[in-house]
C-alpha cells in the first residue's frame, strides 16, 4: 500500500522520533509510507487534494486533532495515533472535542501508547472503545560510546573527575511548552551551595546512559514511571533538588531504580512488538 502518515514533524520532538519509527515499521513489510507535517495544512481539502493527486491507498495520523481533523470526510481509510495533548489538554475544548470524536468515529482503529491513555479516550468517546489498541512506543537501544562525555564535561567547564561531579541531563529539542528552563532557578540556588552539582541541557542523542530517570509528575510521564520503583517524579523545581540529593545519598536505591527501570522497559518498550502491531493494523486499511 502507499500510506500518508501525518505528523508535526517539528525536528527533534517526540512526534517526528515516533513518525519516523512507524514508517520504518511499514517500510519493512513492504508499504510506501510518506510523512507529511500536519503543520503544513490547513484544511481537509488541501489533503483530501493530496490523497488524490498522489494516488494514497490509506492514511495515518499522530494526534487526533492535530494530524485526525485533516482527514475529516477522508475519501480513504484512515487510522489514528493518539497523542497525550489530545486526551490530557485537547477534551476540555469543546469544539476540538467534538472534532476528535468525529474523526474517531470514521477511523478503522486508534492506538493509544498506554492503557491509561486508552481508560481516558475510551470515557470520552464509549463508542470507540473497542477499536482502541494500546500499544507502548519502542525503544531500541544502541550502545554509547559514541557520545564523548570527556569533551561534554571539557566543552562546559564542569572537572573530567567524574567521582567528584554529579551531573544531570535534561534532554531538550521540545516545543516551549514542555519548558526546559522549568528546574534553572531551584538548580542555580542548588549548584551555589554544592559546586560538585551540575545540569547540562543537551539535545536527543543514540544513548543508552543506565542512569536513573526523574521526570516531572504529569500524566503522560506518571504512566509510564512508577515513583521511587522505576523512577522518580517530582512537582515542584523544589521537589526535584530534594528527590535528587535523597538518590544521591543512597546508591542502593539508585541500583534499584535502574534494574526495575531497565525490566520495564524490555517487558512493555519492544521495538520488535511495536513494529508487528502497525504491521497488522494497516491490514486494516486495505
Amino acid at each position: 500500500m502507499r500510506l500518508l502518515l501525518l505528523a508535526c514533524l517539528r525536528a527533534q520532538t517526540g512526534n517526528a522520533t515516533t513518525a519516523a519509527r512507524i514508517q520504518n515499521h511499514l517500510h519493512a513489510a513492504g508499504h510506501i509510507c510518506v510523512l507529511k507535517d500536519a503543520f503544513m495544512y490547513e484544511s481537509p481539502t488541501e489533503i483530501a487534494n493530496l490523497t488524490s493527486t498522489d494516488k494514497f491507498d490509506a492514511a495515518l495520523a499522530i494526534h487526533l486533532y492535530k494530524g485526525g481533523r485533516l482527514l475529516q470526510g477522508s475519501r480513504i481509510p484512515f487510522g489514528i495515533i493518539f497523542g497525550g495533548t489530545d486526551v490530557n489538554e485537547d477534551t476540555k475544548c469543546k469544539e476540538k472535542r467534538q472534532v476528535m470524536g468525529a474523526v474517531l468515529e470514521k477511523a478503522r482503529f486508534a492506538v493509544a501508547f498506554t492503557v491509561e491513555m486508552k481508560e481516558l479516550a475510551a470515557a470520552e468517546w464509549p463508542d470507540a472503545r473497542k477499536k482502541i489498541y494500546v500499544q507502548s512506543q519502542g525503544i531500541k537501544t544502541t550502545p554509547s560510546e559514541t557520545f564523548d562525555w570527556y569533551r561534554f564535561l571539557q566543552n562546559a567547564g564542569i572537572p573530567a573527575d567524574t567521582d567528584s561531579v554529579h551531573l544531570f541531563l535534561l534532554v531538550c529539542g521540545l516545543r516551549r511548552v514542555k519548558d526546559p528552563l522549568y528546574l534553572v532557578e531551584a538548580f542555580s540556588d542548588w549548584h551555589r551551595k554544592d559546586p560538585s552539582v551540575h545540569l547540562g541541557i543537551i539535545g536527543p542523542a543514540a544513548m543508552d546512559l543506565e542512569i536513573p530517570v526523574l521526570a516531572r509528575n504529569i500524566p503522560g510521564n506518571a504512566a509510564i514511571i512508577k515513583h521511587k520503583e522505576t523512577g522518580l517524579l517530582f512537582s515542584t523545581p523544589q521537589e526535584f533538588v530534594a528527590l535528587s540529593k535523597s538518590l544521591m545519598n543512597d546508591p542502593i536505591m539508585e541500583k534499584e531504580i535502574i534494574r526495575r527501570a531497565k525490566d520495564y522497559v524490555k517487558k512493555h518498550h519492544s521495538w520488535e512488538a511495536e513494529r508487528k502491531t502497525y504491521q497488522n493494523l494497516v491490514q486494516r486499511l486495505q
